[in-house]
């Protein structure tokens, strides 16, 4: 059993699947989620993550006096995308020195108190205020924050550069078939925005196209590797997935199962059976 011995450096998936006898995919689902409206394309567009890594890696090398980061400094900084990673770019953001910065929410701003159909102990689903939010109303005067809104175009200079972007609000609407709530457009409510630097934080679709084709493992329609219910061995003899890559992103709990239901799952294919102990 060999991990953690070849960090930094790249291993073709064929020398594993030849001297392994099984091969464990537990690589994360770090596959971002795109925004795909016209202008894409626009320079000053960049994935939260990438944002944030180059950001502590030039901390950690140089205090960022090398420059090898993307730089939010004098900017008007427009973030899609709320949770953890979105909360980080603000902070972040306000740290180098932004003009401004905006964060969009898809969905509806939560309640101050739980409601009546979320109750102890279930999670509470209410407004938290972390503390790049925190920051920016200190910093700025305000929440950063705009619920129900996405971006319906990005806005481009005749350099390329972005310049701005138009947003559109949203509604919940139930589907009568599937009672299903999708968030919608309201048809008029576009507005234009100010924006020279915009950060996607909207989340992962999956595994990253790069490792499924390495191992030439099936995907499911969420873009992760796919096993038959209940098991961990992939489309693939012998390769088998746990984790995020197998589930989506998730909770650490979650991997921490996983990884004890794979490891029983490839002992008892090596051995025929298994004394390992799942709790």
């Amino acid at each position: 059993f060999v991990t953690g011995t070849n960090v930094g450096k790249d291993v073709k998936a064929s020398k594993l699947l030849k001297e392994y006898d099984r091969v464990i995919l537990a690589c994360g689902a770090k596959n971002p989620r795109d925004i795909k409206a016209p202008g894409r394309d626009a320079k000053g567009i960049y994935f939260a993550v990438d944002f944030l890594k180059a950001t502590t890696k030039s901390l950690l090398d140089s205090e960022l006096k090398d420059g090898n980061y993307i730089s939010a400094k004098g900017k008007k900084v427009v973030i899609i995308g709320g949770g953890d990673t979105g909360n980080d770019c603000v902070g972040t953001s306000i740290r180098h020195g932004c003009a401004s910065v905006t964060q969009l929410e898809m969905m509806p701003q939560a309640p101050a108190k739980r409601a009546e159909n979320n109750p102890w102990p279930e999670w509470p689903k209410v407004l938290k205020t972390d503390y790049g939010q925190e920051e920016a109303i200190a910093v700025f005067g305000h929440d950063p924050r705009i619920y129900q809104t996405t971006v319906k175009e990005f806005l481009k200079d005749k350099n390329g550069n972005l310049c701005g972007l138009v947003t559109v609000k949203l509604e919940p609407k139930r589907d009568e078939k599937t009672g299903r709530v999708t968030m919608t457009e309201v048809a008029g409510s576009e507005q234009k925005m100010e924006a020279d630097l915009v950060l996607i934080a909207a989340g992962f679709l999956g595994t990253e196209k790069y490792v499924a084709d390495a191992f030439g493992v099936d995907l499911n329609g969420r873009t992760n590797v796919a096993t038959a219910e209940g098991a961990y061995e992939t489309s693939v003899k012998n390769v088998f997935a746990a984790g995020d890559v197998h589930r989506g992103q998730s909770l650490v709990v979650w991997a921490i199962r996983e990884g004890r239901e794979v490891a029983r799952e490839v002992d008892e294919s090596l051995m025929g059976y298994s004394y390992l102990e799942v709790q």
